[in-house]
């Protein structure tokens, strides 16, 4: 009952914004019959429903042709819906502004000179030529009745100011997509450097180094081009470790088995370590993580911790397995390993910071948020997350948060780009 309430709130809701794009985008500046109208309608029902398809089949059994088909026009449209919203939105409160300005420019009919001489009669008032039909002569006072000043623009007015809201809207989200989209697909993610100083870290592993990866989300959208070139620029940081905190896909493994190849060629000096994010649970948790195990030849490490030269690495399943039975077990994770030693978790959610500080944590890695992706989308995840992005101490446990290597849904990102963080571990 709940599912069926939340996909009606969902319909209405697209219902409502496509009604309104319609509305400003096709109604207001067309005419009715005309090519652009039945385009324009055509479009505003056809776009909500490879929408909503590209949802369905990327969580079906359908063909994966299928689903690129219908993600990329799908996704895409998705982001163009969010600026277009946006941008129209604000100009409801400009178009007023607009009218004002085009009614200034527009010569009012009443001051427009006579054709006809004037004449003059003794008392010196000007009268113009009787109509043909005996009528009385239109005067100043008879114009102002017809056109008062509080009368609403003229249809022409109304369609010039129309048709500027909707090609400013059209452009302003055009550009805001276009740069989000090569912000994934064309630079990539950025590689940050950050220090880190732990109190128990040895002075052996001053300047260790962390290549902090996450949310990929390799899926119809995004495929191997995208997943090697993070490769690439994870391994030129010539890490000591690579840890990948989850969300690595969006798809099964028969899916995006070719697209996830290229993350065996990862090196790091004491390996490649991975722990599980809520989209691999969406995806077929225990598939992936015996592929990534065994066939990517990445250390999983599902609520358990290993021992490494300086410090304990630790990872913890997303709370998204609780309903598999299969959730985060911090206490399980770190039992049996020696106190003293520094560790570093690498837990999916940064929400897990509050049971990483209860057990002694030095240090989590996570991702998650990726920082908001979409402006005003980061005002929400900072509402739902302890931190956004970047490193923050909760008493004695720090917390880095990455904005993620890749782009969940839309593979754009506006305001938080995609990042690779190296975190340099420093000893007191």
């Amino acid at each position: 009952m709940a599912f069926a309430l939340v996909l009606v709130s969902i319909l209405c809701v697209l219902s409502a914004a496509h009604w309104y794009l319609w509305r400003r985008l096709v109604r207001d500046v067309s005419a009715p019959g005309g090519v652009w109208r039945r385009t324009g309608t055509a479009l505003a029902v056809l776009l909500p429903l490879v929408m909503v398809a590209a949802q369905v089949t990327g969580r079906s059994d359908a063909p994966l042709w299928l689903k690129r088909l219908l993600a990329w026009p799908g996704m895409l449209w998705f982001a163009l819906l969010v600026y277009l919203l946006l941008t129209l939105l604000v100009l409801e409160f400009v178009r007023p502004l607009l009218r004002r300005w085009a009614a200034r420019r527009a010569p009012a009919a009443s001051a427009e000179p006579a054709t006809a001489p004037a004449a003059v009669g003794r008392t010196g008032a000007t009268a113009g030529p009787a109509p043909a039909d005996g009528t009385a002569a239109a005067g100043p006072a008879a114009t102002a009745a017809a056109s008062p000043p509080d009368e609403p623009a003229d249809p022409s007015r109304r369609l010039f100011v129309s048709r500027v809201a909707a090609v400013s809207a059209g452009a302003v989200a055009a550009v805001t997509v276009g740069q989000g989209t090569y912000q994934v697909l064309g630079a990539g993610p950025v590689v940050k450097h950050v220090p880190v100083v732990l109190d128990r870290l040895p002075a052996a592993a001053d300047g260790y180094r962390i290549t902090l990866i996450s949310d990929i989300h390799l899926s119809p959208v995004l495929g191997r081009r995208a997943c090697q070139r993070i490769v690439d620029r994870a391994n030129a940081t010539r890490p000591d470790l690579i840890a990948i905190a989850g969300d690595l896909v969006d798809g099964s493994v028969a899916d995006l088995r070719h697209d996830a190849e290229p993350l065996a060629g990862l090196t790091a000096r004491e390996g490649v370590f991975f722990a599980i994010g809520n989209h691999e649970y969406y995806s077929g948790a225990q598939e992936w993580a015996r592929h990534i195990d065994r066939e990517l030849g990445i250390t999983v490490l599902a609520n358990r911790h290993v021992s490494l030269e300086h410090f304990d690495l630790v990872g913890v399943n997303d709370p998204a397995g609780e309903e598999f039975g299969d959730g985060p077990d911090l206490a399980r994770a770190m039992a049996d390993r020696d106190e003293r030693r520094a560790s570093v978790l690498i837990a999916h959610q940064p929400a897990l910071i509050h049971d990483a500080m209860r057990h002694g944590v030095d240090l989590q890695l996570s991702g998650h948020t990726h920082g908001g992706q979409m402006w005003p989308g980061n005002v929400l995840a900072a509402l739902a997350n302890p931190t956004l992005f970047g490193l923050e101490r909760y008493r004695d446990t720090q917390l880095y948060v990455t904005r993620g290597a890749g782009a969940w849904g839309p593979p754009v990102r506006v305001g938080a780009e995609p990042d690779i963080t190296v975190l340099e571990l420093r000893s007191r």
